[in-house]
């Protein structure tokens, strides 16, 4: 069966997964590892896409990624290619250096970023190279320490995953390391690592649950979530196919709104997407979900998504607004 074409849709949470081609290792020292860090970070910062969590293995890379307005493509493509290119130049190698494609899963939001966190900072506890927390606070080659506050990546969103456990960077901090402590001993978990509904259900007991009580979950490889959340995905990619048929003919998208809004009124799109709550952020934010909705027919989710806000706080300025003004 052919592979579907890849969910590369802005703004949705990805785990993103690359692999050395036959296994075969793809950093041979911690220089590669840096070199590959200093290009993942300006790559996020240009793309305006937000990394919550990252770990480099000796033949994988494992990413947690917000793709901003252009999707992880424009992100994943220079970033693989790039390093393909120093990788084989230092190390006088030839070939292929990754497999042919990367694997990236579109994961719902609410029921698996911070198990995912947690998942892909602990892969070096399940690759033993550390043992212990002690060990893993004091590990270079994840994101980790950069949430605990002992490295400072400024391309690396840590402010967004403390909020999650606690209002305070400290509070924050000790809530956080108490759940990757936590998961320590967890052991492998296939359902983070793919889509489908076996995974989204966290294994064949749920499935046969659901189908013992009559009900139908929809599922697709390329996602980890539930039934709703996979209906939502498919639609908003159908609805975006014939969108960008017709933004080609016009030459205009959600980007150029967010581009426009921001320089007319003075506001940066860094701060636009960290959920700034200024008040003129704020009506810069309504501006464009306003156009976006009127203008190109985007739903609030993938609005909400472009401006890290919650689908409901965009709903929510939407149905306050009345028909488009004329100029």
């Amino acid at each position: 069966m052919p592979r579907q074409a890849r969910l590369d849709t802005p703004g949705a949470l990805h785990h993103i997964m690359v692999r050395g081609i036959n296994r075969s290792q793809i950093f041979d020292d911690n220089e590669d590892r840096s070199r590959f860090l200093t290009r993942l970070g300006e790559n996020i910062l240009k793309t305006h896409s937000s990394l919550y969590a990252w770990a480099l293995m000796e033949t994988q890379v494992h990413l947690l990624v917000r793709s901003g307005p252009q999707g992880i493509s424009a992100l994943m493509r220079k970033l693989l290619t790039w390093y393909a290119q120093y990788y084989n130049r230092r190390h006088r190698h030839t070939g292929h250096l990754f497999e042919n494609r990367y694997k990236s899963i579109l994961c719902e939001e609410e029921n698996y970023l911070l198990a995912l966190v947690r998942y892909i900072h602990l892969n070096p506890v399940r690759a033993k190279l550390v043992k212990t927390m002690g060990e893993l606070d004091l590990y270079p080659w994840t994101g980790h320490r950069a949430i605990i506050g002992k490295d400072e990546y400024p391309w690396m969103d840590r402010a967004y995953i403390l909020g999650q456990f606690a209002g305070t960077k400290g509070k924050g901090i000790r809530a956080y390391h108490r759940f990757v402590q936590d998961g320590l001993a967890e052991g492998r978990r296939p359902e983070l690592t793919g889509g489908g509904l076996i995974r989204s259900q966290g294994g064949w007991s749920q499935v046969l649950a659901l189908r013992s009580r009559g009900e139908k979950e929809l599922s697709d490889e390329r996602i980890l979530g539930s039934g709703e959340f996979v209906e939502q995905i498919l639609q908003e990619a159908d609805e975006r196919q014939l969108r960008q048929m017709k933004l080609r003919r016009k030459g205009k998208s959600i980007g150029d709104i967010i581009e426009g809004e921001c320089g007319r009124r003075k506001v940066s799109e860094q701060e636009l997407r960290k959920g700034s709550r200024r008040a003129l952020v704020s009506e810069v934010r309504a501006a464009i979900a306003y156009r976006s909705k009127e203008e190109l027919g985007i739903s609030g989710a993938e609005i909400a998504r472009q401006l890290g806000v919650s689908t409901s706080s965009i709903n929510r300025v939407l149905g306050r607004m009345g028909p488009l003004p004329t100029e």
